[in-house]
């Protein structure tokens, strides 16, 4: 009986090791709500435009770079909306001040790349719903890469900035927050 205590005892604790080592994506600025801060100032809206400050931890093994997009699929265009794309972060890298992703600051790491979003331009593009239209998710995730260049520049679309990602991605980590009008 012992035996089989301890074992279930080493099992539990290998479990509980493994799960809190999982590659995490975490923000400062974010809960559950989209602040001002956030939203864009233009379409309707206004808002301060600021990417939020993001963080991660327990990168895992064999990442040469890392990307960020940011991605709204309730919106009304039959193929959700695009608000921020970057990649090319270099591996070393652990967090995004906010408004990192204004081009404008210059606060991205060298070398990482901000490409088109659905807004037509490259940097980040809070939310900005149709009002009355609900609530909208805006989810952001991070790619751990197994490539430290994705050989794309600051034009490139969204989905082929996307296709890119998936034959690369060795993990990926997402956060999820809501905003209506």
């Amino acid at each position: 009986m012992k035996t089989i205590t301890l074992l279930c005892l080493a099992l539990c604790f290998a479990a509980s090791a493994s799960y809190s080592q999982t590659f995490t994506l975490k923000s400062s600025d974010l809960g559950g709500q989209g602040t001002t801060n956030q939203v864009f100032n233009g379409f309707g809206c206004t808002g301060g435009n600021i990417s939020p400050q993001l963080s991660w931890e327990n990168v895992p093994e064999g990442t040469k770079s890392f990307a960020i997009n940011m991605y709204d699929p309730d919106a009304p265009t039959g193929s959700g909306f695009w608000h921020w794309v970057v990649f090319d972060i270099p591996a070393g890298t652990k967090e995004l001040k906010a408004n990192a992703g204004n081009p404008e600051k210059n606060l991205l790491p060298a070398g990482a790349i901000q490409s088109l979003t659905d807004f037509g331009k490259a940097g980040y593009g809070g939310p900005c719903p149709p009002e009355g239209h609900g609530f909208h998710q805006y989810i952001i995730t991070i790619y751990a890469l197994k490539t430290d260049k994705l050989g794309l520049d600051k034009n490139t679309n969204p989905a082929m900035v996307g296709f890119y990602l998936n034959g690369n991605t060795i993990q990926k980590s997402s956060l999820v927050f809501y905003y209506k009008r």
